[in-house]
């Protein structure tokens, strides 16, 4: 079971990055990230709504109050140092960096005391060669240190968000992503009354595209919390974090990118290590 929600999480957030990064050539990346954190907050809100789950205790040290703020002021962090990264054209850099913010919550997983057999670190390695292999990594024109501080600051900020995100949804994985997406929102409201704008959003079309963003990407959130209530959260977060795979599969197939001979090799690396971890 948490593999399957690890991996569907995976599915989910790859496409919410492929669709965000669609919209992000046509809007500022920071209108499109609050737009559709508050599609997401809507979306969570509705689910709260329906399911009680406000009820759940949210203060204290089996809480997801601060939990859930953590997540969100992280995630943002690590949004903030992609789009930045990005912005300097080394994708081949940045992407593939920030692919490996699963070492994190993997690290604090088992600093905390999960206990993993030889197969299962096999595996593990094997997929996160694969998510790294799948962001394209390019190197070819040089490491420069911009792009790269970049990188580490997306690997970072992912890493401790998703860090907090398994830690809250021990209380309520619903909960804490609402949170979470009331963090960003409101760090994304203060920006935007900063810049005097919205972002331009006008057409039905970008519209539903951002609810798909934020319907997709609140849903993968709410996906990788409960799985890490149903088994190993190192393991988890390795799964959750192929989504790269996802992404570079719809700009195959949708946008009619070419696929790096290391991109190939970095989708069959994702498959065997998927294979091998749920084999151990």
């Amino acid at each position: 079971m948490a593999i399957a929600l690890a991996l569907l999480s995976s599915i989910l957030w790859g496409s919410a990055d492929f669709e965000g990064g669609r919209l992000a050539k046509r809007f500022p990346s920071i209108a499109v990230t609050g737009a559709s954190q508050a599609m997401g907050l809507i979306f969570g809100l509705i689910i709260v709504l329906y399911t009680g789950a406000w009820r759940v205790t949210a203060v204290g040290s089996h809480g997801y109050l601060l939990s859930g703020i953590l997540a969100g002021i992280f995630g943002y962090i690590g949004l903030v140092c992609l789009y930045s990264g990005l912005a300097t054209g080394r994708m081949g850099v940045v992407s593939p960096i920030s692919s490996l913010c699963a070492i994190i919550p993997l690290s604090i997983a088992v600093i905390g005391g999960e206990s993993l057999t030889t197969l299962s670190i096999i595996g593990i390695s094997i997929a996160l060669l694969g998510a790294f292999c799948a962001s394209g990594p390019e190197i070819s024109q040089g490491l420069p240190l911009k792009p790269l501080l970049y990188a580490i600051g997306a690997l970072f900020g992912f890493g401790m968000g998703l860090s907090y995100m398994a830690k809250g949804s021990t209380s309520s994985a619903l909960m804490t992503m609402v949170l979470m997406r009331v963090t960003t929102l409101a760090i994304s409201s203060i920006l935007a009354i900063r810049h005097k704008s919205i972002g331009g959003f006008r057409q039905r079309k970008d519209f539903l595209s951002l609810a798909f963003v934020g319907i997709s990407d609140f849903s993968a959130n709410v996906l990788i919390g409960v799985a890490s209530t149903k088994g190993l959260v190192s393991i988890v977060m390795v799964l959750g974090s192929l989504f790269p795979i996802m992404t570079a599969i719809l700009a195959y197939k949708i946008l009619k990118e070419r696929l790096h001979y290391v991109q190939y090799a970095g989708i069959c690396l994702a498959i065997l290590g998927v294979a091998v971890i749920s084999a151990a």
